[in-house]
């Protein structure tokens, strides 16, 4: 067997522009992340001032703007979807999807809603034959 002698290719230098060109694209990459974090952190602020903006105006007891809720649940999913690049941010978003499924189901279920749709959907069944 032959055994090598001296550096092996591509640790003698030799690759340094290659390696320069990587280098950039990488620093492109970073600082887009760093840029969308910014962007996540004042969209979370402006969704934290609109939730609070409608609890307070559900407090003074007004009717709820339909389209204040719509805007917040979009700008929250917009929010969760950026942070899906970390893995677990993945895991902890549905861990809590799961909880919270499991509570509306709970909620639906003991106040007879649930069964309410079951038999109409039974009755319009049923209807056809």
């Amino acid at each position: 067997m032959q055994q090598r002698r001296g550096r092996p290719s591509g640790t003698d230098g030799s690759d340094f522009s290659y390696r320069m060109v990587v280098d950039s694209r990488y620093q492109r990459v970073a600082d887009g992340r760093s840029r969308l974090a910014r962007l996540m952190l004042v969209q979370t602020l402006h969704q934290v001032a609109g939730g609070a903006l409608l609890l307070l105006s559900l407090s003074k007891g007004t009717e709820i703007n339909k389209f204040a809720v719509l805007s917040l649940a979009a700008g929250l999913l917009a929010i969760l979807l950026g942070e899906f690049g970390d893995e677990s941010i993945i895991t902890v978003f549905s861990l809590c999807l799961q909880i919270s499924l499991s509570f509306a189901q709970n909620i639906r279920s003991e106040s007879g809603f649930s069964d309410k749709i079951a038999m109409r959907s039974y009755k319009a069944f049923t209807s056809f034959s």
